[in-house]
């Protein structure tokens, strides 16, 4: 459903990664460790479905473990907290004849890399493009791109997901007329109180702000009800930065990332800093997607998936978290769409949806910086990647 010309300018995306992985001990980070990956299974895509790879955090390396599950579009993944059940996004348009996408649940053989389907339920919208579990594990957040709209489910007992709770279709346009001629809801992040869910929205140039009530899944508009963007951004992605106070919003159509004061008490944003993701001097669109902080809050880092197809790495700083641009790494393929630190945080792995590769970059941990190994692994259109 997504293609080059229509969504890239449209494309082809955080976290958010809003980490895709939870917190390892140093010692389990050593272990080898199970990596999903999601794909688009349309076009002329030869994948199916989710697939595994078998990941060496020693050397840095993947091993393709296979197909785990046949799936439609599985274009972003969630992991539950017990690593039992995983989630996936299905990007599509049309599902049991209504103009909406779908929701999976799987049950996990890490080892094995293989997924059992649980249940599969509407997502309340057409092309849902990220989903995130609250902080309880008791509710799932979805933002539907092409419907618009955010739906919240219920996790039931064993990890099936309920029907939609809420489904809320946003209406309006921003000014870009070729980008912004609806809602486009991009992303849905829980607050680190948990007392909110926020949900970027590209389409309107805003981040919906709700509070929310994690044993229903309830949602509740705030007062005020969205952080306005700058015109033209197109939020996107969005990461909480570990100290809960300050937060990043990736700005797709603007090349920028917003870097955001949370106010807990009153569910309100303000913006202190807005950087550029790009090079001096360039001005076509970049089509900024991931973002992802390594867990010690020290360094964060974006893609940008046209043009110089590149991950941008930022320093935080300590007392202020404002950023300073600390490198700019060719991402080795086209359209780098989405990307994750593994475990240990000593590797970084980016999905490349047009050039259908994967691609290790060693990062060290002291200056965040990132080198290039060499290793690329190929596969159609991979589009998270998602360590369980």
């Amino acid at each position: 459903m997504e293609n080059i010309t229509r969504r890239s300018l449209l494309i082809g995306l955080s976290t958010i990664a809003i980490a895709e992985s939870l917190p390892m001990t140093a010692q389990r980070s050593a272990e080898a460790t199970t990596a999903f990956i999601g794909v688009y299974t349309n076009k002329d895509s030869k994948s199916k479905g989710i697939y595994a790879y078998k990941w060496n955090a020693k050397i840095g390396e993947l091993s393709a473990m296979g197909l785990s599950v046949e799936t439609a579009n599985p274009s972003f993944l969630a992991l539950a907290h017990n690593r039992k059940v995983l989630y996936a996004a299905n990007e599509v348009d049309s599902y049991q004849g209504a103009k909406d996408g779908a929701v999976s649940a799987f049950s996990v053989d890490a080892a094995a890399g293989k997924l059992t389907l649980l249940n599969e339920v509407s997502s309340g919208g057409a092309g849902p493009c990220n989903l995130n579990l609250d902080h309880t594990g008791r509710a799932l957040l979805v933002a539907n791109y092409d419907g618009g709209s955010a739906s919240t489910f219920r996790v039931q007992a064993g990890g099936k997901v309920s029907a939609a709770v809420e489904d809320i279709r946003y209406t309006g346009t921003g000014p870009d007329k070729t980008r912004q001629e609806s809602p486009h809801a991009h992303c849905a992040t829980a607050s680190p109180d948990n007392r909110y869910v926020l949900i970027n929205d590209l389409g309107l140039d805003c981040i919906h702000v709700y509070k929310f009530n994690s044993a229903t899944a309830k949602l509740t508009p705030n007062d005020p009800p969205a952080y306005q963007a700058l015109p033209k951004s197109g939020p996107r992605s969005f990461v909480f930065h570990p100290n809960g106070r300050i937060a990043y919003s990736t700005n797709e159509l603007s090349n920028t990332v917003d870097v955001l004061a949370w106010d807990a008490s009153a569910g309100t944003l303000t913006r202190v800093q807005h950087i550029t993701t790009v090079a001096e001097g360039l001005t076509e669109l970049a089509a900024v997607a991931s973002v992802v902080i390594d867990r010690a809050g020290k360094f964060l880092y974006v893609s940008n998936r046209l043009g110089e197809n590149s991950i941008v790495v930022f320093a935080i700083d300590p007392a202020t978290s404002k950023l300073t641009f600390v490198q700019r790494m060719p991402s080795g393929g086209k359209v780098p769409r989405h990307f994750a630190l593994d475990p240990s945080e000593r590797w970084l792995i980016a999905a490349h949806q047009n050039s259908h590769s994967l691609v290790v970059f060693a990062r060290d941990p002291t200056t965040g910086k990132l080198t290039e190994t060499g290793r690329t692994y190929p596969i159609d259109y991979p589009t998270c990647v998602l360590f369980a």
